[in-house]
């Protein structure tokens, strides 16, 4: 179950870098209106998601290692996002309430998989 769930992250992950880059989906630095996005933004959803294909291809292991580091830094990110507001997280990507909540979804879901679930 974690490679097909960090398989299915990698291409959630990948489509949501990629739409990031398309205009009419993303206008004025909003994808889907919605979720606050910028190039360095759309490149960690491209890198989480070749790490989580990555992890996804090789083994148990590595997918439920995967989850636990990426909701870590994903929960990091949500703190981050409720500590700063709208400000870019580290200065550099760009955030919104919209992306914060994401974010802490996201993390609970990771970590969730990372450590609650276990191997048949």
């Amino acid at each position: 179950m974690l490679k097909q769930a960090a398989t299915l992250f990698g291409i959630l992950f990948l489509l949501v870098g990629i739409l990031g880059f398309v205009p009419g989906v993303t206008n004025n630095e909003m994808l889907l209106g919605i979720f606050h996005v910028n190039t360095a933004h759309n490149i960690v959803h491209l890198l989480s998601g070749v790490f989580a294909l990555w992890a996804g291809r090789t083994s148990t292991a590595y997918a439920r290692i995967y989850f636990r580091i990426f909701g870590t830094v994903y929960g990091l990110a949500a703190i981050l996002g409720f500590l700063g507001g709208n400000a870019p997280l580290l200065g550099v990507i760009s955030n919104n309430t919209a992306d914060t909540w994401l974010h802490a979804v996201i993390a609970t879901l990771s970590l969730w998989l990372g450590f609650a679930v276990k191997d048949r």
